[in-house]
């Protein structure tokens, strides 16, 4: 039986001359301006005789979550048009995308359509949750969303819109909507959009310069602003003049090592004693130069220990936290990150829930050890300490509770946390100093192991779980050609999932073939 369909059709405005809607979408995460987006938006439209509605969506996708902005407008014929709620797959004529990511994940919804949709977003990056609780690396590829969107889209206009909203001391609504005039796919002036910006009142002349520079990228008329950079860590760590000679033996000690590992060892020197002091470095240097009188060129083994030992010996602790969130370097970041004004005060509350076990490794070892195995200060604490408190580090008496608890860092040494952390490197660093005699390869990715801890609390505890299952695959593997591979493998497996379920499948694999060979 023929069966005949009707093709699908753009919806029409009621008015005499058929004239089409126009769909678009803006996606934005908490913090971003997208509201005051939408309503820029409406205003410019209803500014130039169209008739526009406004919807909005929440989400969960990042942060306080991801909201879908949805704006109809047709020309206003005097009769008042049908306008859907939501955007819909292959209706939608522009997508504003206020991230990197969001760009792809519309892609991914649908909303960007060839031939259609004009995609204009920011391609600055707000880390997801996903790739936060990854137990690796869990950054998605930014240039693959990059390279998806000129095939999904019409036209792209896509830099660094927080970078320029950053710049004029505004939020990235105003260099969004810069982006969205610049393109021409509304059929409205410029002045239009800036007389609305006027009319709002508020941050006028930031908002303004944002948008006015954002414009100018979207239309050519200036380059974009170039991508983020890596900075290079300063090539000389400033200590105080008492201490400068002792800096100065770590540096020559540095020097006399291959030229091709001084680069790593250094910023792992420097790391070190910033956690600590400089006896600790000369104990960091004394792990470097050890694995170094073992290897030859390329050097590979020792630049693993120069990145990998700093790491094991700058373990997460109380006392790091509290020194990381009093810096005035962190007060800085944040105050950039959220754009403060000149005129305005910044909050800043930082949360804290340290269990009893972190409570105990804080104190010295004979006291904390005396306190971890009686199950009646253990009730206690539960009872009346374990619950999550709430810092105002913005305050002087906030401020000062954490820098007290920073201020116990000569004291380290001497508490329980670090006894067990330099037991455990200690064990670990004498088994790559035993493999690294006769397999340079596997002592590679045994260093490369400590990967697997990090943090602190339940994410410190499963970390060392897998790095206890993952080193106790070394029998198997030790004497096989192949065995640095599949150690490889079994670390990559770790990383994978939080709960482990890729490693332990990895872990049988190599069970069954060492099994085989036995």
């Amino acid at each position: 039986m023929n069966m005949q369909t009707t093709p699908l059709v753009a919806r029409r405005s009621p008015g005499p001359d058929g004239e089409k809607i126009i769909t678009l979408a803006a996606l934005a995460v908490g913090g971003q301006g997208g509201g005051v987006l939408t309503n820029w938006i409406v205003d410019v439209a209803e500014a130039n005789g169209y008739r526009a509605q406004s919807t909005s969506v929440a989400g969960v996708a990042q942060r306080t979550g991801a909201t879908i902005y949805y704006i109809e407008m047709c020309r206003d014929t005097g009769r008042a048009p049908v306008f859907a709620l939501s955007p819909a797959q292959g209706d939608v004529d522009v997508l504003i995308a206020s991230e990197l990511m969001e760009g792809g994940r519309a892609i991914l919804r649908g909303f960007v359509t060839p031939g259609r949709t004009t995609l204009i977003a920011s391609t600055h990056r707000i880390a997801a949750v996903s790739e936060k609780i990854a137990p690796g690396d869990g950054r998605a590829d930014g240039e693959e969303v990059i390279r998806a969107m000129g095939i999904a889209a019409d036209r792209v206009i896509a830099f660094d819109m927080e970078t320029l909203a950053k710049e004029a001391g505004s939020v990235i609504s105003s260099s969004l909507l810069g982006g969205l005039a610049g393109s021409g796919a509304l059929p409205f002036p410029k002045e239009s959009f800036e007389a609305v910006i006027r009319a709002s009142g508020r941050g006028v002349e930031a908002s303004l310069g944002a948008f006015r520079a954002a414009y100018d990228c979207a239309t050519g008329a200036t380059p974009p602003p170039a991508p983020p950079v890596d900075v290079a860590p300063p090539t000389a760590m400033r200590v105080p003049a008492a201490l400068d000679r002792e800096w100065r033996a770590l540096v020559a000690r540095l020097r006399a090592l291959p030229a091709e590992v001084q680069g790593m060892t250094q910023r792992g020197l420097e790391k070190v004693v910033d956690y600590q002091d400089l006896a600790y470095g000369a104990q960091y240097l004394d792990m470097v130069e050890s694995l170094a009188r073992q290897d030859a060129a390329p050097f590979a083994m020792t630049e693993a220990a120069a990145k990998y030992c700093a790491r094991a010996l700058c373990y997460d602790d109380i006392l790091r936290v509290a020194d990381l969130k009093t810096r005035a370097s962190r007060f800085n970041r944040v105050r950039g990150e959220v754009v403060v004004g000149e005129d305005q005060l910044l909050m800043l509350t930082e949360y804290f829930h340290p269990r009893f076990e972190e409570f105990c490794t804080t104190l010295p070892r004979a006291l904390g050890g005396w306190l971890q195995a009686s199950p009646r200060a253990e009730r206690l604490y539960a009872r009346y300490f374990d619950k999550g408190r709430r810092v105002r580090t913005d305050r002087l008496s906030g401020f000062a509770l954490l820098w007290a608890i920073s201020a116990l860092r000569p004291m380290r040494r001497r508490l329980l946390r670090h006894g067990s952390e330099m037991a455990h490197v200690d064990q670990w660093f004498a088994a790559v100093q035993e493999v690294a005699l006769q397999d340079r390869a596997m002592a590679v990715e045994l260093l490369a192991n400590y990967r697997l801890i990090k943090g602190y609390s339940d994410t410190h505890a499963r970390g060392l779980t897998k790095f206890a299952r993952v080193m106790g695959a070394l029998p198997m593997l030790r004497g096989r050609a192949d065995g640095a591979d599949w150690m490889r493998r079994l670390r990559t497996a770790a990383l994978a999932d939080v709960e482990g379920t890729a490693l332990e499948g990895a872990i049988a694999t190599v069970e069954s073939f060492a099994g085989a060979r036995a």
